[in-house]
């Protein structure tokens, strides 16, 4: 204790400050967490990091488990089959939009997605308030949509939402809904990405301004 206490003085005088722990953000997901077809800075959770910085909330370190064309269950082997430290100051899961479009049961996403969000409760050293879901966006505007029923693909992404709500609820975990913003690239083709199909920067950097003030107030609770 005495050590502690000189330390500090030592600190004061020099006009330092004591080293703290780093703290580390674990981002879970599929082509819309790894940012299929924008530049590495512009993923949303690389964006998410920069604005959390801004508001004095510093993440050190920054690991994404995703894949493009990921469903539940194969997140889950990616999790599983990929290195993790014992424990994160953040975890963030966004996935079910393959199994929304390989035609995969609610039943099916609900159990898997169970499994993904305990394991994301355990990663997070069983903190429920580190951990936040995001929700599917809406590909059904994109132009890769083409003549696809818009309408059927809004209807079950709202179904598999309504899923992840409810698992949020029982879990007590934090949802928070970039949905309706993904809906905004109906009218606006820059929120929409070369490929014609995933979100640009600017729809991410719409997407960090909805989240980044959830989870930073919510971490600072």
């Amino acid at each position: 204790m005495k050590q502690l206490l000189i330390l500090a003085a030592l600190c004061v005088l020099a006009s330092c400050s004591i080293p703290s722990e780093k703290t580390y953000f674990l981002a879970l997901g599929d082509s819309y967490t790894i940012g299929e077809s924008v530049a590495a800075q512009e993923r949303w959770p690389e964006q998410l990091v920069a604005d959390l910085k801004t508001r004095g909330l510093v993440m050190d370190s920054l690991q994404i488990i995703a894949q493009t064309g990921w469903t539940t269950d194969e997140l889950i082997l990616g999790v599983l089959e990929s290195p993790v430290l014992p424990k994160y100051d953040l975890v963030t899961v966004m996935v079910g939009v393959n199994n929304q479009f390989r035609g995969r049961s609610l039943d099916n996403f609900r159990k898997e997605l169970s499994i993904l969000l305990e394991k994301s409760i355990e990663y997070a050293g069983d903190d429920r308030q580190k951990v936040f879901v995001i929700s599917i966006p809406d590909w059904g505007v994109t132009p890769f949509a083409g003549q696809r029923d818009k309408a059927k693909i809004a209807s079950e992404i709202d179904a598999f939402n309504a899923e992840i709500i409810k698992l949020c609820a029982t879990l007590q975990l934090k949802y928070i809904d970039v949905t309706e913003i993904s809906r905004q690239a109906a009218d606006d083709n820059t929120l929409i990405a070369s490929d014609g199909l995933h979100p640009s920067g600017e729809m991410y950097t719409k997407w960090v301004e909805k989240i980044a003030p959830i989870i930073f107030q919510a971490l600072n609770d």
